[in-house]
């Protein structure tokens, strides 16, 4: 099933499963979080992403063909880093270039979001899959000069502005997405690939990401994984290519759908005019 979370036109929330083309009304049937079609046209006027996020984990480093485009050495374990929740974007909605905290170095990250849907801690990779309640796409959007020149030689700041982190456009069971490991991926900046990869790239594969992350710690259901990205990113492209507003950015992945966000530049207040000044 292809789950979508929405605001309809009455600004109420609801819950949608994608059909072709249309988006079906779908409702709650126990508190177990099962859910059941109805025949209901959904009247949408916004897409959200299709989760309210509990706890953003972050994997760098896990495709093999980005660690040597980034001249790293293949990490010995999962390398983790964390984005706020604050950081989440909706599908279509604006990724915003910070101009408070100016940053002319951000970039595109598609990834594979996974959701888990079911507390675990100390899982087994075997049993990994068993607390997934779906995927979806996601893009890891990053500063790059905060993150490695002015971040203090932690990810967190470069990571976690807002916006930084659109997911969706709907959340796929894994009823219909057995395999996460065997699916193609690609990113474009208004409509010209620059990203395209198979998740089976990865260095840590979906199963053990979740042994890893859940060793010695809970995750709770709504913790969003970001399996880490492929090679093709701006910073190690020759030119550079970084987001630039009026850019649209979108993150394809095989059963999934696509995820679209164009891009805007931070609003400043006269008060950020002033100091700018």
């Amino acid at each position: 099933m292809k789950i979508v979370r929405y605001l309809d036109r009455k600004g109420e929330l609801g819950f949608g499963q994608l059909q072709d083309e249309e988006i079906l009304c779908i409702r709650l049937k126990d508190e177990g979080g099962g859910f059941e079609p109805t025949e209901d046209v959904a009247d949408v006027a916004k897409l959200l992403t299709p989760v309210d996020f509990r706890c953003i984990y972050c994997v760098g480093l896990n495709y093999r063909e980005h660690a040597a485009e980034s001249g790293a050495d293949i990490p010995d374990h999962p390398v983790i880093f964390m984005k706020a929740p604050t950081a989440a974007q909706d599908p279509w909605s604006p990724i915003v270039l910070p101009r408070h905290l100016t940053s002319e170095k951000v970039d595109f990250e598609g990834e594979l979001a996974v959701v888990i849907g079911r507390p675990c801690k100390n899982i087994s990779r075997g049993d990994a899959l068993d607390h997934v309640l779906g995927y979806s796409c996601a893009n890891d959007v990053s500063a790059r000069d905060w993150q490695k020149e002015k971040g203090g030689g932690q990810f967190c700041r470069g990571k976690t502005f807002d916006t930084f982190c659109p997911l969706g456009p709907c959340l796929v069971t894994t009823d219909e997405l057995e395999d996460p490991n065997a699916l193609s991926l690609r990113t474009t900046v208004n409509d010209e690939v620059m990203q395209e990869a198979s998740t089976s790239d990865m260095i840590f594969d979906v199963p053990t990401l979740i042994e890893f992350l859940s060793g010695s710690t809970t995750l709770l259901p709504g913790t969003v994984i970001l399996t880490g990205t492929p090679s093709g990113v701006g910073s190690a492209r020759d030119p550079q290519r970084f987001l630039q507003a009026g850019d649209s950015v979108s993150v394809e992945i095989e059963g999934i759908g696509k995820l679209t966000n164009p891009v805007v530049e931070e609003a400043l207040d006269d008060e950020d005019l002033e100091e700018e000044g």
